[in-house]
């Protein structure tokens, strides 16, 4: 596959994007503000000793909701696109997504266990409920991730294919499981539910943020040096053995690594879906396969990519809210079936 554009400028560019995406979000919501207060403010925020004459406003706003609000789009973005890219040079196929591997149906079923379970329980703590829903989802994530890791064993080898229909198969389980809780749910709990399903940054705060943004870190810092490997995968896995690659080494890393990650990030933000099919295959249309350009290109355009979504979720009817997962829906589907038609022409 040649790329359209040449890599470097292409990432400086999408780094200019970001930037300034995430400077609009910071500024523009249901109480928009002056992009220059928005900036001072920001500044100010960051220890840096300018004017801020005028700006405490904007400050109160941007340190309170829009900062933490922005910060954990731009993880969840990059960590939605990065596990995309890993789960794509995993299988071979550019229409790979991460939740082939089950992670983001067996979050789903945790958090519904924690939101479903602890109210026919009675509640929970007040201590321990802002911390229940993540930790069941990401906990959830990761058991059924391993489980279908396990089926894909065979004979001390990991089956690609064995792997995806057990994800398949864990995903139907899952969401079987999801409709259990969502059958008994009372009206308010039901309401939870069917928000978190749907995806949100809604109630960002840090203490949201900080768990996501380590795996953030990790993943983007890890999955880099694995860009050999991923290489050398595309052409296939005896090719990728003659050239001195532990495969199945390889194969339990880039499990493990989207585990991690998409499990974090659905815990962090709910599912949103999309955002790992569509922005690793548009920037291998732009910057083409090379994995040590694409996995930048895609960490910056799928934090990009997000906040955009969730700038229009803000604003398209505020002062009410659109689940950010009905946006990128909306993006993500028409672009699937415009791959489809390409693909068939």
């Amino acid at each position: 596959m040649t790329a359209m554009f040449r890599p470097r400028p292409t990432l400086m560019v999408l780094g200019l994007l970001l930037l300034l995406v995430f400077w609009l979000s910071l500024a523009l919501g249901p109480v928009s503000l002056p992009l220059s207060d928005t900036l001072l403010a920001g500044l100010r925020l960051l220890g840096v000793p300018v004017d801020g004459s005028g700006t405490q406003q904007a400050e109160l706003i941007l340190g309170q909701i829009r900062m933490p609000r922005s910060l954990l789009g731009i993880a969840v973005g990059s960590v939605l696109a990065l596990s995309g890219v890993a789960m794509q040079g995993l299988f071979r196929n550019p229409l790979a997504d991460p939740g082939l591997v089950g992670v983001s149906g067996g979050a789903a079923l945790g958090a519904a266990l924690a939101i479903v379970g602890g109210s026919l329980l009675g509640g929970v703590p007040p201590a321990v409920e802002p911390y229940l829903l993540s930790v069941c989802a990401f906990a959830g994530g990761l058991v059924v991730t391993a489980v279908v890791y396990r089926f894909g064993r065979i004979d001390g080898q990991t089956n690609v294919a064995t792997m995806l229909l057990a994800g398949v198969a864990m995903t139907a389980m899952a969401g079987a499981g999801v409709g259990l809780f969502t059958y008994l749910a009372d009206d308010a709990t039901l309401r939870t539910l069917t928000f978190w399903n749907l995806g949100s940054l809604n109630g960002a705060s840090y203490q949201r943020l900080w768990p996501l943004l380590i795996v953030a870190v990790g993943v983007a810092l890890w999955l880099p040096r694995r860009a050999p490997a991923l290489n050398a995968m595309l052409l296939g896995e005896s090719e990728a053995r003659h050239l001195g690659f532990d495969i199945e080494r390889i194969k339990l890393e880039l499990v493990i690594c989207t585990a991690l990650g998409v499990g974090a990030a659905v815990a962090a933000a709910g599912l949103i879906g999309f955002i790992g099919l569509v922005v690793p295959h548009l920037m291998r249309l732009l910057v083409g396969p090379d994995h040590r350009v694409l996995l930048p290109a895609s960490l910056l355009a799928g934090a990009s990519l997000l906040l955009l979504a969730d700038l229009v979720a803000r604003l398209l009817l505020a002062p009410a809210e659109l689940p950010i997962g009905i946006v990128t829906a909306l993006i993500g589907a028409p672009f699937f079936l415009y791959l489809l038609v390409r693909g068939r022409s």
